[in-house]
C-alpha cells in the first residue's frame, strides 16, 4: 500500500524546482522526496519515542538548563533560516542543533503580576518551580519589589541550590553579567534584580534585609554545598574595587565601594580556585587542577559574537565556555547542574538589531551542540528553552531563500521570484524582518555595548532602497517608538532530551521545568520556603 502510494504520488507530481533570490543553493525537491523526508521524519520520532520510555524512569545523573534569553520562536525561525543561508542554503529547510531534541512542549511565560514577563520572574519560575513578579529573584511573589524587610521566610530555594545540598557540582555560565536577572536567579534571593552589587544600593531605600548579588553569588558556599564549581561570564565591575582610573590588570575599573575584592575572596575561600578574565588565561586553565573556576570576561555584558575578541584580552565564545564548564564540572561522580545562557540575544533585540540577536542564537544552538557532544544523553537531561520573546516578527511573502535580513522580493502570478524588491502602499521597500515597537530605523556599525543607534526613526517609514539591509549596523524599522524595544507575552518552546525530557508535552506554566528537573534528577522531594542565613 506504501509503494503504491509513493507510486501515485511520483507519476502525478513532476518534480518541483525552486528558485532563490541571489546565490543560494536550491536543493533538488520533489513531491516524492518532500513524502519519504516525512516519513522518516515520523519512524524517527517512534524510535525516540521507544527510547524515552525506557529512559523516564532512569534519574538524570546530569542537568543541563540552556536559556536563549529573549529567543522567542520567531526568533528561533529566522535564526534557523540565517544559519542555512550562512551556509550557501536557502536556509528555511535547516534546523537548529537543539531543534534536533527528541522533546519539545510550549511554555506560557507571564509574571504573577504581568502579562508580559520580565526575566527575573520567568527565571525565578524556572528555577524554583514557582512563579513570582517581575523584577524579584528567587522570592516569593508575597515580596514587594525592592522591599528587603520581609525577605526572611521568602526566600525560594533554587534547583542549583538543591543540587550542591546532594553533592552535585554546579555551574553558571552566561554572556551577560554573571549577576543579571537569569544567572542570578540561579544562586541568589533578592527582591529587586538591580541590586548587582554594593553600590547599587543607593537606589533603593533601604536594602539592610538584602545581599548584593555578586555578594551571594562568593557567598553561596555558606548557604549550599562547597559553593559553585564554575562561573563564567561578564560582570567584572561587580566584584572589583572601585579605583581612581582604569585597572589595567582587570582591564577596567570596579564598582564595589566596601573595600571587597570578590575576585580574590573565591580564590581564598574556594580550594583548588582559580580566577581568570582574558581569553589567555581561558586557555590555559588547567582543567584538571582546578575544582572552582570565575571567569569574568567583560566589565559588564560580553560582546556580542559578532564582536567577540574586541574587548581588552578578548572572550570565548559560550560554546567554548560551555565545554570548559562541563570539563570541570564531570569530574564530579555525583552529578552536575549546569545552566548557560546566550544573554545578548535579549539585548540586540531591545536595540532593534537583529542581525546580532540571530547570530548569538546560532552560537546559542551551538553551544547545545557541544554539551550534548560531551556527555551522555541516557544520564543527562538537556533543556533548551527561553525566558521570553520579543515583539519580532517575519512577514511580507517573501520568496523561498530570499535573505532573511533582506528586504522582500514576493514571487510572480506563476509562482517565480521577481527581479526587484516588493513596494508597500507608500511606495517604499521594506524587510522581512521587523519589530512592532522600539527605537526603529537606523544604520550604523556599532560595536561592544553600544545598544541603540540614532536616529530614532520609529513610527515613520524610511526610503530603504538604496541601503544595505543585511549589514551589522543595520537596525530594522518598528512602528510604535519606545525607547527600547519590549518582551512579548506568547509562549516559548522547550526542547529536551535525555531522562525526565519525555515530561515535557503540550502547554505547560513555565515554573513546570523545575519541576521536571527536580523528579529527573532527584533532587529533593518538595522545594519550599526557607529563611535567609
Amino acid at each position: 500500500m506504501k509503494n503504491a502510494i509513493k507510486i501515485a504520488i511520483y507519476a502525478m507530481t513532476a518534480t518541483v524546482s525552486l528558485s532563490a533570490v541571489a546565490d543560494n543553493a536550491v536543493p533538488t525537491e520533489s513531491a516524492l522526496k518532500w513524502y519519504e523526508q516525512g516519513e522518516m521524519a515520523t519512524q524517527k520520532a517512534m524510535m525516540d519515542a521507544r527510547k524515552a520510555a525506557s529512559n523516564s524512569r532512569k534519574r538524570a545523573k546530569n542537568i543541563i538548563l540552556f536559556v536563549g534569553d529573549g529567543m522567542g520562536v520567531s526568533t528561533v525561525t529566522a535564526a534557523r533560516i540565517y544559519d542555512g543561508q550562512l551556509k550557501g542554503n536557502t536556509g528555511e529547510e535547516n534546523r537548529l542543533f537543539f531543534e534536533t531534541l527528541p522533546y519539545q512542549a510550549m511554555a506560557k511565560t507571564y509574571n504573577t503580576n504581568q502579562q508580559t514577563p520580565d526575566s527575573a520572574g520567568t527565571m525565578t519560575a524556572m528555577m524554583t518551580g514557582m512563579k513570582s513578579k517581575a523584577g524579584v529573584i528567587s522570592v516569593g511573589q508575597a515580596m514587594e519589589r525592592g522591599n528587603c524587610s520581609n525577605l526572611a521566610g521568602n526566600t525560594l530555594t533554587t534547583a542549583l541550590e538543591h543540587a550542591e545540598k546532594i553533592g552535585m557540582s554546579t555551574g553558571i555560565v552566561s554572556t551577560a553579567r554573571i549577576t543579571h536577572a537569569t544567572p542570578a536567579a540561579t544562586y541568589a534571593h533578592v527582591s529587586d534584580r538591580n541590586y548587582e552589587d554594593d553600590r547599587d544600593a543607593s537606589k533603593f531605600a533601604d536594602v539592610s534585609g538584602c545581599k548584593d548579588i555578586a555578594s551571594q553569588l562568593i557567598d553561596l558556599k555558606d548557604r549550599y554545598g562547597n559553593g559553585l564549581e564554575v562561573a563564567l561570564g561578564g560582570g567584572r565591575k561587580n566584584f572589583i574595587q572601585r579605583v581612581q582610573g582604569a585597572d589595567p590588570e582587570n582591564g577596567g575599573r570596579g564598582e564595589r565601594e566596601d573595600g571587597r575584592d570578590l575576585t580574590a575572596e573565591w580564590q581564598s575561600n574556594y580550594p583548588n580556585s582559580s580566577y581568570i578574565w582574558n581569553q589567555a588565561q581561558f586557555d590555559a586553565v588547567d582543567v584538571d587542577a582546578t575544582d572552582h573556576l570565575l571567569g569574568l570576561f567583560n566589565m559588564s555584558h560580553m560582546e556580542y559574537e559578532e564582536d567577540r575578541g574586541s574587548d581588552v584580552g578578548g572572550e570565548p565564545s559560550l560554546s567554548e565556555m560551555t565545554g570548559k564548564a562541563i570539563e570541570i564540572l564531570e569530574k564530579n561522580k555525583k552529578g552536575f547542574f549546569l545552566h548557560v545562557e546566550s544573554g545578548r540575544i535579549d539585548h540586540a533585540h531591545h536595540a532593534g538589531n537583529a542581525q546580532r540577536a540571530l547570530l548569538d542564537t546560532i552560537e546559542f544552538a551551538n553551544a547545545v551542540k557541544k554539551a550534548y557532544e560531551m556527555t551522555d544523553p541516557r544520564d543527562t537531561l538537556i533543556i533548551v528553552t527561553a525566558d521570553h520573546s520579543h515583539v519580532f516578527t517575519i512577514a511580507g511573502y517573501p520568496t523561498r531563500g530570499n535573505s532573511i535580513l533582506g528586504k522582500v522580493v514576493q514571487n510572480d502570478a506563476s509562482g517565480n521570484p521577481k527581479l526587484s524588491p516588493k513596494l508597500a502602499k507608500d511606495d517604499l521597500p521594506f524587510t522581512t524582518l521587523g519589530y512592532t515597537n522600539g527605537l526603529g530605523f537606523a544604520d550604523l556599525a556599532i560595536g561592544g555595548d553600544t545598544r541603540y543607534g540614532e536616529p530614532n526613526a520609529a513610527g515613520v517609514r524610511t526610503d530603504l532602497t538604496n541601503v544595505d539591509t543585511e549589514g551589522q549596523g543595520f537596525h530594522q524599522e518598528a512602528m510604535v517608538p519606545l525607547g527600547s524595544e519590549t518582551h512579548a507575552a506568547e509562549d516559548v518552546a522547550i526542547y529536551a532530551s535525555g531522562p525526565g525530557a519525555s515530561l515535557f508535552q503540550g502547554t505547560v506554566e513555565q515554573n513546570v521545568i523545575f519541576h521536571v528537573m527536580n523528579k529527573a534528577g532527584r533532587l529533593s522531594k518538595r522545594s519550599k520556603l526557607t529563611p535567609v542565613k
